[in-house]
């Protein structure tokens, strides 16, 4: 009799007992997070709102960004990274259950949800640095790329599991009862992150720079790598272009032309399941040039913003989401695996927060603008612009010659 194969564990989760711990808090968390990404669109919807309460209130929770990513990073490369992302986890949580109740008792107002957003908003931007800082302090540097695979695995099993699991929420309890489940995701984070044991991050000889001296140390590394600024003003683009998309005028257009939420839960958990092929993919390929390569899917992934305004029928944009949602994952693990890779580690966190600051940051004001300018413009027409400029960021990116020539070192 042949003997049935056991499945495949990723080297990461058997040699790294940290990591396993660090995986198994945030996977939940991140399950919780897809949830709320569903969720919170149609919240403003179900007490009144319209297009343009949408996009503020999504633009609210990610606006502190821009204001505080900065900041996070230098106090992040300061200061303990794991306790920071406790306190981060512990502010969201309570943001979510206040949310979830004012909703639930139906007693919620669009600047209610904008105010806990900007909160949660607020919290977020103090997790995201550290995290890519802390991931380095409970993984051996062979085991990044796979690390980053699962994680944003977890992601992509979210945006299929989220979904799923809001749709049914949404239809039997309402949206205040998805809320309340995100909250209960992060008291499981936090839980995990107290036991966790990071190592020390080795930092450099003398005094601690003062707050300024330590933002300049982190311009100094983004400014002194032409890759680095390729990929910052690209992925600005993305996200303050393309990604409003998705934000804000695809769950109107689902919502319009497609019957609703389970419409909008079917093209988005076909990304979802797209991604989770493009993480498997990458818990075995490891680019020699992975930069070229994550530049070349960033142009795929551009693609969303006409696939969603095309007017196809649901089963057609779901399926060519699926192929966004690899070139997304794999864009997104490589360019944070190479600054992983290639950063400092003292540094790190700062160099992340200027990701998180001309990316993220700058999204809000392409989700306050997606829904004006789609009222004078179209939807669709905008839609399609949207993609135009995504894909004309990409090139430009790939153009550069540190992103061409950049190889892995062996």
């Amino acid at each position: 009799m042949t003997a049935i194969p056991s499945p495949v564990i990723p080297e990461v989760l058997r040699a790294s007992p940290q990591f396993r711990l660090f995986f198994a808090g945030q996977s939940l968390s991140l399950v919780g997070d897809r949830i709320a990404f569903i969720a919170i669109p149609f919240a403003v919807l179900a007490i009144g709102g319209g297009v343009s309460d949408v996009g503020l209130v999504v633009a609210a929770q990610t606006a502190p960004f821009a204001l505080l990513s900065l900041a996070a990073g230098v106090w992040a490369d300061r200061v303990d990274r794991r306790t920071i992302m406790v306190v981060s986890d512990l502010v969201r949580m309570l943001c979510q259950l206040v949310a979830g109740a004012l909703l639930v008792t139906g007693e919620a107002e669009i600047w209610h949800l904008a105010l806990l957003g900007a909160i949660f908003g607020a919290a977020d931007a103090f997790f995201s640095p550290s995290m890519v800082g802390l991931l380095p302090q409970v993984v051996a540097p062979a085991y990044l790329q796979q690390a980053n695979a699962l994680r944003a695995l977890t992601m992509s099993t979210g945006m299929i599991l989220g979904p799923a699991i809001a749709g049914v929420l949404i239809a039997l309890a309402g949206v205040g009862a998805a809320l309340l489940l995100d909250a209960a995701t992060f008291a499981v984070s936090i839980a995990c992150l107290l036991r966790l044991r990071p190592a020390a991050v080795e930092r450099l000889d003398g005094p601690e720079p003062g707050f300024l001296s330590g933002l300049r140390t982190g311009w100094r590394e983004v400014r002194g790598r032409s890759w680095v600024m390729a990929f910052l003003a690209s992925m600005c683009v993305y996200h303050l272009i393309v990604l409003p998309s998705i934000f804000v005028l695809g769950p109107v257009i689902a919502d319009r032309d497609y019957g609703g939420a389970s419409a909008w839960a079917i093209v988005v958990a076909a990304f979802g399941a797209g991604a989770v092929v493009g993480d498997l993919i990458l818990l075995r390929w490891r680019p020699s040039r992975p930069l070229s390569a994550a530049a070349t899917l960033l142009i795929v992934a551009s693609c969303q913003a006409a696939i969603i305004g095309s007017g196809l029928p649901i089963a057609a944009i779901a399926a060519l989401e699926f192929v966004t949602g690899i070139a997304v994952t794999g864009y997104f693990t490589l360019w944070e695996t190479t600054l992983q890779e290639q950063i400092p580690e003292h540094a790190l966190s700062r160099v992340s927060s200027y990701d998180f600051t001309v990316s993220v940051g700058l999204m809000p004001i392409g989700l306050a603008l997606a829904g004006p300018l789609a009222a004078v413009v179209g939807l669709r027409p905008m839609m399609f612009a949207m993609t135009a400029i995504g894909i004309g960021a990409a090139l430009a990116c790939l153009s550069v010659r540190s992103v061409r020539t950049f190889t892995r070192p062996a």
